[in-house]
């Protein structure tokens, strides 16, 4: 450890005994590699993993459990047609034959999904749900994937919006964690549009004919059970 002397109180300072104690330990002993393992690992969120992860998730209350619903589609005929959600069946090359029904949708996180919960737990555990506030929150998730927003849609209701589409874990995250905040009292949907992919008006920044597909049925969620 750099600058020993520095951490010893100052009433055992002149202790000739003790100080001998620490200097000798410390000259035997080089902390260095563990206490830049420690940060890394453990003390810092960015990159901490596995275990300090787990530590993590237990300071700010959410679990490496999370159910985590799979959007499947299969192939099947157009009786069955539905909608054009992404489950309706799906016509041949274009997806597999049903597998059997999945036993649970609870999954354990991995490190990078679970990081994303925590700091979305973390920030809810702090915000005053001002606009300002869950904007800055929202980018700070979301940030390197696209644009993330909210969207005041009436009165007491707004929608969290995403102009990309959201991985399985990040819509379980935003739906089933209750870790994403709201205010108290107001109604929340949750709004994921490709912009690139779907087709629309061009005042929307949306692609014309035969460049995008319909806005899915899925594309909105309500998001009520979010914690107020």
């Amino acid at each position: 450890m750099n600058n020993v002397r520095d951490t010893i109180l100052t009433q055992y300072a002149a202790s000739p005994n003790l100080r001998s104690l620490i200097e000798s330990f410390n000259t035997t002993m080089d902390m260095t590699e563990f206490t830049d393992e420690f940060l890394t690992a453990i003390w810092d969120v960015s990159t901490a993993t596995g275990y300090g992860l787990d530590v993590w998730g237990k300071i700010v209350g959410v679990s490496r459990l999370l159910n985590v619903p799979q959007q499947s589609t299969y192939f099947g005929f157009d009786e069955s047609y539905i909608s054009d959600s992404d489950s309706s069946p799906k016509p041949f090359n274009e997806a597999p034959f049903f597998e059997s029904v999945q036993l649970t949708t609870t999954v354990r996180l991995a490190d990078d999904g679970y990081r994303k919960l925590i700091m979305a737990k973390a920030m809810a555990n702090i915000t005053d749900c001002t606009i300002p506030t869950l904007n800055s929150a929202l980018n700070y998730l979301f940030g390197g994937e696209g644009d993330a927003f909210v969207a005041i849609t009436g009165v007491m209701s707004m929608s969290y919006v995403f102009n990309f589409n959201l991985s399985d874990v990040e819509w379980a995250i935003l739906l089933n964690s209750t870790a994403i905040a709201k205010p108290a009292g107001v109604s929340v949907n949750i709004m994921s549009l490709d912009f690139d992919n779907t087709f629309g008006f061009a005042e929307a920044g949306l692609q014309p004919f035969d460049s995008g597909t319909f806005f899915p049925d899925s594309g909105i969620q309500n998001a009520n059970q979010l914690t107020a």
